[in-house]
Order: C-alpha cells, then structure tokens, then sequence
C-alpha cells in the first residue's frame, strides 16, 4: 500500500541522503518503490561545513523530488556513551551560537534534531528549536526520566528510535522510553525490522502508547540492495544477512528496513492493522504537518 511516511531514514537503495542531490534522490525513489510516498532524510555526525554543506545539498533535493519533504539531524548533540553509529570525536555540547547557526544553515529544509537533554544548555536548545518550527527528539541519551520528562516539557515532541542507544524501562528508572510513554503528546520511533526491537516489545509499545507510535526505517544506503560493505557518514558499515553494523564491532549502524517490511513485522506481531496503518501515516505525518 502506497502513502507511507518515513520521518528518519539515510538512504536506500545504494544511496545516501546528503552525499549529493543525486544520491539524495536516488535513496527516496529506493524507498518510494517500496510504499513510502514521503521522507525526511537524516544526516548523521559529521563535520560542521560537511553538515552545513549537506543540509544545502537536501534544500536543492527537495526543490526536484518532492517525495523528500526535509531533513532529520541525527547530530551532533547526542552522548558519547549513547553515540551509536556516530563518531565520538565529532559530537558537540549544543551552545547557543551552535543552535542559531543550524537553525540558520538548515532553513526551508531542517524539520527534526536528536538532541541528549542531559548535555549542557540542551534544554535550553530544545525551545530554541522548537521556536523555529523544528521538531527536538529526545534520542541517543544517557538521561534518565526525569531529565527526559524536562525535555518533553521544553518543547520535544519525539523520541528517537525507542529502546535503541537509551537506557531501558528498569524498576527503579522507567528511562526515556517510560517518560515518552507517560507524556501525552509525545511521538516514538521505533524500528521495526526484528532486529532492533523484539516484535513483543513492538506490541508492547503500541499498546501503551496507542496514536503515538511512528515507524520509521533509520534505513542506510543498503536497504533494497546487497549485503557487503557500506560508509555512514565517517564510519564503516558492514552487512550480513540484512543486519548492518559498525564494522568490526556488533554497533547496530541503522537499518535496512523499508517501511512495507516495518508493516509486515507488526502485522505478524499481532498488532492491530488501524494502528499499524496510522503509524506508517497519519501519526508521523501529523507531527511533522506533511499532507497526506
């Protein structure tokens, strides 16, 4: 079924969102033949003119595919201890001048930023953010509740690929997850490949956030394409068997996830089909204002 909404995916297809407009269009055409009729791309870390250069280069890419409908900075405020497939040494504390210098670099295209509320002036940045029209996710944190719980209430509206690089819903701590849960307005990501996320816990999810849950991919450039050797942003990525990760680590490096496969897996979960269905649709594109 055609009409999806992917709010966080890197590629597809053999290409990357942000390397170039071709390779821009050439990922959401990958993932479009798959279902997904709208898609905001996402930068990882990467050095500050690469990054500023890379939001350009997604500004023109929208201007002659209009399946791209804007950009996802999954960088650089995120935590060294949560970072992912992100290098550490290219991370930032998100000072005032740095935010009002990405909010300048990506207008007209920058729609989301992961952003770990535990670093120094990043609750601040949220409503900073949030004030410009750009949606703050909580994501790549060490935060436990509370600091996440201060997040949503400075004007985050999302959560980074839920359960994946945050600490889990523990007894004592029900972590980023739990206060994303517990905040009424909050959006989840989550990944639902089988691989990030165990389909119960998908179920799981649904069922105690229900209208808030958004598939996404997080999908790099092999999703739709051979397994082998693949770059992400500065790192290596290698692929077996669908699973990506950092290369000669086990580091989950995104996906290769394309949102009809995501349908599938929570259809097999036993997960209501409405609720899939609005979570490949209307929850995401809600957020975010795109017309369905």
């Amino acid at each position: 079924m055609a009409g999806y909404v992917d709010i966080h995916s890197h590629g597809g297809g053999g290409f990357t969102f942000g390397l170039s407009v071709e390779e821009s269009v050439g990922a959401a055409r990958a993932q479009h033949a798959h279902g997904t009729d709208a898609i905001i791309g996402s930068l990882v870390t990467s050095p500050t003119l690469t990054l500023e250069q890379q939001l350009g280069i997604m500004r023109e890419a929208m201007a002659v595919e209009p399946l791209i409908v804007g950009a996802h900075l999954e960088d650089p405020f995120l935590a060294p201890s949560r970072k992912g497939a992100h290098a550490p040494e290219l991370l930032e504390t998100p000072s005032p001048a740095r935010v009002d210098d990405l909010i300048a670099a990506g207008e007209g295209v920058l729609r989301q930023i992961t952003i770990a509320p535990e670093l120094p002036g990043a609750l601040d940045a949220i409503a900073t953010f949030r004030a410009a029209g750009i949606v703050p996710a909580v994501g790549h944190t060490a935060a436990d509740a509370a600091i996440a719980a201060e997040a949503f209430a400075a004007g985050a509206g999302l959560l980074t690929h839920g359960f994946n690089a945050m600490a889990p819903i523990q007894g004592r701590d029900p972590g980023p997850l739990g206060a994303a849960i517990a905040h009424p307005t909050v959006v989840i990501e989550v990944i639902a490949d089988g691989i990030h996320v165990d389909p119960r816990n998908i179920a799981m999810l649904f069922a105690a956030a229900p209208g808030r849950i958004a598939l996404m991919t997080d999908a790099m450039a092999a999703a739709g394409h051979p397994d082998g050797m693949y770059r992400l942003g500065a790192l290596d990525v290698e692929v077996t068997n669908g699973r990506a990760v950092v290369a000669g680590t086990d580091t989950l490096a995104g996906s290769t996830l394309t949102l009809d496969r995501a349908v599938q897996v929570c259809l097999e979960a036993g997960i209501d089909a409405d609720a899939v269905q609005a979570a490949v649709t209307t929850t995401p594109a809600r957020l975010f204002g795109i017309p369905l």
